[in-house]
């Protein structure tokens, strides 16, 4: 299946410029094309932010750091920057909880995060709490009323400059938190998986990195909220397949399902030593395909030895639904090789970020899997519930060429 070859660049780019020009056309188009109504009078305000922070990777070391928060304190406020919490909610309601969080941009070099000046402390301390704390902030200018939109991260709301930014009331931080942030010896890798098993959920710890409070003092930097999130996922999930590799295998093919946003997911484990491959098709219509006359495939996968390069093509979506994968069989304790079919529809009409895809993977790993005793099997069934036809998916897949080619002991017999 072909696309033209701007759709193909778009579809592997998502945004990261790879055309060569300083802006994405195609989130340009998302953020103009939605204009939204703050309740924010003035350029002050106060509020109780999620706690929630978005950083900018343009310019980086010198990048914007963004506390956010509501114009008013909300009840609700810990659900406007909680994916984990958003399965299931309808693309507009998601879209207007990010309507309403104000950001206060403000430059520091990302290196400041190793001796944080007092305002910088002040948004720091406010992203290890637990729960909504009200702010007080003063915008140099009304913010400008528009959303944007990126493929990693949750859509960012309104922003202006930030003048001011005050905690009006004390965070109320985890002993777990507060232990590791003052940590000053302990590896940001080390804290990550620290906290991650003190049950930590994963868009808190990427907040506590983006905000430069993990790791050796003298190594801690502010992370651009796309990296980040990455960087979570992967390190995380990096952990956990060395322990996987100890488990004894799954015997049959288990298929698990999840159709959210108009993703729709197959995950199939595979009775094998641990591999992981992600494929995902853009249909004509879905936000990087745009007006292509066919849908357009794209795959990065590891084998047992895992991979020595970023996943570029899939990128930070390849990590998020990995991690997915990894917790599910860390818990059943169990080794298996895994395929992660997901198929874009038009519906999607903007993109989300990749919360969806670690959260639809595990949701779907949550359902009773269909069994299998064969791959062929197993990949007639998805042929039968994907537009695209299974033929194409064989094509792109490294995994599913390895094991097609490969004899299997029972067939001697």
């Amino acid at each position: 299946m072909s696309t033209s070859p701007s759709a193909e660049l778009c579809v592997r780019c998502k945004g990261r410029l790879y055309c060569g020009m300083h802006y994405c056309p195609i989130l340009e188009r998302y953020k103009s094309a939605r204009r939204i109504t703050s309740e924010i009078k003035g350029t002050e305000f106060s509020g109780n932010s999620p706690p929630g922070v978005f950083v900018s990777w343009n310019d980086y070391p010198n990048i914007s750091f963004a506390p956010m928060s509501p114009p008013k304190v909300m009840e609700n406020a810990d659900l406007l920057d909680n994916p984990e919490k958003w399965y299931g909610i309808a693309q507009e309601e998601i879209i207007a909880f990010r309507e309403i969080l104000i950001r206060g941009t403000k430059k520091f070099n990302a290196l400041s995060a190793s001796n944080p000046s007092y305002e910088l402390s002040e948004m720091q301390e406010m992203l290890m709490a637990s729960k909504p704390t009200e702010v007080e902030i003063k915008l140099k200018y009304a913010p400008k009323i528009e959303l944007e939109f990126d493929a990693s991260a949750a859509p960012s709301g309104p922003a202006a400059p930030l003048e001011k930014f005050t905690l009006a009331e004390n965070p109320k931080i985890p002993k777990d938190i507060d232990y590791a942030v003052s940590d000053f010896d302990l590896k940001a890798n080390s804290a990550l998986q620290e906290l991650y098993k003190k049950e930590v959920p994963v868009h808190v710890l990427y907040k506590l990195l983006s905000a430069g409070l993990l790791g050796v003092q003298k190594n801690r930097k502010l992370t651009p909220t796309r990296w980040s999130i990455t960087a979570t996922d992967s390190n995380l999930s990096n952990a956990m397949i060395s322990r996987i590799k100890e488990f004894s295998k799954i015997d049959s093919y288990l298929l698990f399902n999840s159709n959210y946003l108009d993703n729709n997911f197959y995950v199939l484990l595979l009775p094998s030593e641990w591999q992981f491959e992600q494929l995902e098709a853009w249909q004509p219509g879905s936000p990087w395909a745009g007006n292509a006359e066919n849908a357009f495939i794209i795959s990065d996968y590891e084998f047992y030895k895992g991979r020595t390069t970023y996943a570029d093509n899939v990128t930070g979506a390849y990590y998020s639904a990995r991690l997915a994968v990894c917790e599910y069989l860390t818990q059943q304790k169990k080794q298996a090789g895994a395929i992660i079919f997901r198929e874009i529809g038009p519906d999607y009409r903007v993109p989300l970020g990749v919360w969806q895809i670690r959260e639809n993977v595990r949701y779907a790993l949550k359902q009773k899997p269909l069994n299998f005793y064969s791959l062929d099997l197993a990949l007639h069934y998805i042929d039968s519930k994907f537009r695209i036809p299974m033929k194409f998916w064989k094509s792109k897949s490294a995994l599913l060429d390895a094991h097609l080619r490969q004899r299997r002991m029972h067939e001697w017999f």
